[in-house]
């Protein structure tokens, strides 16, 4: 860290967070009301072309994305999650027009903004910003903080009341920085100060929609819950939207109001948070909950039984046909095979994208017999209790070894060194736990 340590997150007890209405020719136009849509996506597609050859001929595609239907609110959080790969960053770049769509349509306050070009985005790009994943690549190390941070009123030509030195000045603030780090440049700073330092500049232009791409993957556990509680803080005083990318179940479970769940470039489900992770509906997401570790010491003797998933992802080169998670899911049928699932919704706010959906009826009753991969597609694994989980190749007897036999001295003295050692240190089956100093601010 520098000499400045981290603050804690900003808080509408300690400042009020506002953007005034900035000069210069720059009118801010009203945005939707509360809960009204503010994104709409339909059939989004993006291929990256795989071209070979001295003509570079085009000889595949990645799919990287791969048709996305999903709205965004005015007002809400909503949290991407899947795994490496699936084309969670991608659908981030492209609805905020860094990439250009291979097909789909995207609508931004009932505007297509799918093809438009530099000129017709720039205007827009005051109300799009992107905080990126990586903190310590997304500032140029060339230029100082204040430069850094002044850069969208440079290029928009929009100037601040005051001069965008002060207006940086109080970003710097809002973000729980100190104002004098105006003149200081990025290697100066930590991970997390690295982070302020982009959400500063993602909000330096009051925009309607921010799309933030793993904003606390790179950090500490201390500085994440920061950065998340500053995210939090600065929606509920600024009225921001979020569509936050992350690997982190816990961190998307605190900040997102729906949660969509992507595999292998489309979302396989989309509900609201509390739905999701009580009853999950589609047997991947089933699976990804099952792997949250519970952080409880109080809990550490709970069982409970976690879902390890065979095999690896397939290529986006070249998918699955039918359902694309019918390689790795437990029951699969022929119909997963052949016939694609639509993303329905099967209960109130719980859209799903299965023919045999968890705690549902299934779409596709006539289909029962499983597929031959079917029947090895997990392996569940009790966790926790008294003895610690083991996996099935941990599980098979060893080979029992003929030890050398001791001589009575040397016996007599192993016994003795072992009942020293226990006089001096707690048994390894009961390890001492210590208490909790404090709990992080967590707003529920």
């Amino acid at each position: 860290m520098s000499g400045n340590p981290e603050k804690s997150a900003v808080t509408s007890e300690d400042k009020a967070v506002t953007i005034p209405a900035q000069s210069g020719g720059a009118t801010l136009k009203q945005g939707p009301a509360q809960g009204e849509t503010l994104l709409k996506v339909t059939g989004l597609q993006k291929h990256f072309p795989i071209r070979k050859g001295l003509l570079q001929r085009q000889v595949g595609a990645v799919k990287a994305v791969d048709g996305l239907d999903f709205e965004v609110r005015s007002g809400e959080t909503l949290g991407v999650v899947g795994e490496s790969g699936c084309g969670k960053s991608t659908m981030g770049r492209l609805i905020t027009r860094l990439l250009e769509p291979t097909a789909g349509k995207i609508e931004f306050e009932g505007k297509d903004i799918t093809h438009l070009g530099v000129g017709g985005m720039r205007p827009l790009r005051r109300d799009v910003q992107m905080i990126f994943q990586d903190p310590y690549s997304s500032l140029n190390p060339r230029h100082t903080i204040g430069t850094i941070v002044g850069a969208p009123f440079r290029l928009q030509g929009v100037t601040p009341e005051g001069g965008i030195k002060k207006e940086v000045q109080r970003l710097l603030e809002v973000v729980g920085l100190n104002p004098e780090h105006y003149n200081r440049y990025p290697h100066e700073f930590s991970g997390g100060q690295r982070q302020r330092i982009g959400i500063a500049r993602a909000l330096a232009l009051n925009p309607k929609l921010v799309v933030a791409d793993e904003p606390v993957s790179a950090l500490d556990v201390s500085i994440q819950a920061q950065v998340v509680n500053l995210l939090d803080d600065l929606q509920e005083e600024l009225g921001l939207t979020y569509v936050i990318i992350a690997h982190d179940l816990s961190v998307v479970r605190h900040v997102s109001d729906r949660i969509a769940v992507m595999y292998l470039g489309k979302i396989v489900e989309l509900a609201d948070r509390d739905s999701l992770y009580k009853a999950p509906m589609h047997p991947y997401t089933k699976a990804l909950m099952s792997a949250v570790p519970i952080p409880d010491p109080r809990r550490r003797a709970a069982k409970s039984e976690r879902i390890l998933l065979k095999g690896d992802v397939p290529s986006p080169i070249s998918p699955p046909s039918g359902c694309r998670f019918h390689t790795r899911c437990w029951k699969a049928t022929e119909t997963c095979r052949t016939q694609e699932p639509p993303l329905l919704e099967l209960k109130p706010g719980q859209q799903v994208a299965c023919h045999h959906p968890e705690n549902a009826e299934d779409q596709a009753p006539q289909d029962t017999v499983l597929l031959s991969a079917a029947t090895e597609a997990i392996e569940v694994v009790t966790v926790g209790g008294d003895e610690p989980a083991k996996t099935a190749a941990e599980q098979t007897p060893e080979p029992e070894t003929s030890e050398p036999e001791m001589s009575e001295p040397e016996a007599s003295a192993s016994e003795g060194s072992a009942s020293e050692g226990s006089a001096s240190e707690p048994p390894a089956s009961e390890p001492s736990v210590p208490e909790p100093s404090g709990e992080k601010r967590v707003k529920e």
